[in-house]
């Protein structure tokens, strides 16, 4: 199988879940996902809970429970979208995996968390037979360009203009 890059980008609620409904299919298929998330930290999702019960699909995060000050991120944050970045490279090319989905991360570029520079490298030179899917609003141009599939969800209406807040295995 030769493995695309996908972007899935936008202001609307679903990135995320559709890039990891393509690894719930691909789990069906018998392919092997891991979905490495920058900025959120693990355990306290539902999707968490979720995929501890799927065969061939891991999640690994890489986050604190506050909040990232993207005007002026701590150390921490910054040191910890470095360490999911070097897991993502190590992920991409170690032959374990057939679809590397790197969620949020077009947020860790979009406020240069994160070098546009390395990840356009990384993807040049993925191996070819990987799906490599990244998610989160403000994905840069040169990433659309690069990408073999591009969805903008976008939104129309949420729940949140209403007054109604994130609601526990809805919103996350």
């Amino acid at each position: 199988m030769k493995g695309l890059i996908e972007v899935y980008t936008g202001n609307g609620k679903g990135k995320s879940t559709a890039a990891f409904g393509l690894a719930l299919r691909a789990s069906g298929r018998g392919l092997k996902s891991i979905i490495i998330q920058f900025m959120k930290q693990g355990g306290s999702y539902g999707e968490h809970f979720a995929i501890e019960k799927i065969e061939n699909i891991e999640i690994v995060s890489f986050g604190t429970p506050k909040f990232i000050n993207f005007k002026n991120p701590s150390k921490e944050d910054l040191d910890l979208v470095k360490e999911a970045f070097e897991f993502s490279k190590k992920s991409i090319n170690s032959n374990n995996y057939d679809i590397v989905i790197l969620d949020e991360i077009n947020i860790a570029l979009h406020f240069r968390l994160l070098a546009l520079e390395s990840v356009i490298e990384l993807l040049k030179n993925k191996p070819e037979n990987v799906e490599v899917i990244l998610t989160g609003r403000s994905a840069p141009k040169e990433i659309i360009e690069l990408a073999d599939l591009v969805s903008e969800i976008v939104e129309i209406k949420h729940p949140y203009q209403k007054g109604i807040n994130a609601r526990e295995g809805i919103e996350y």
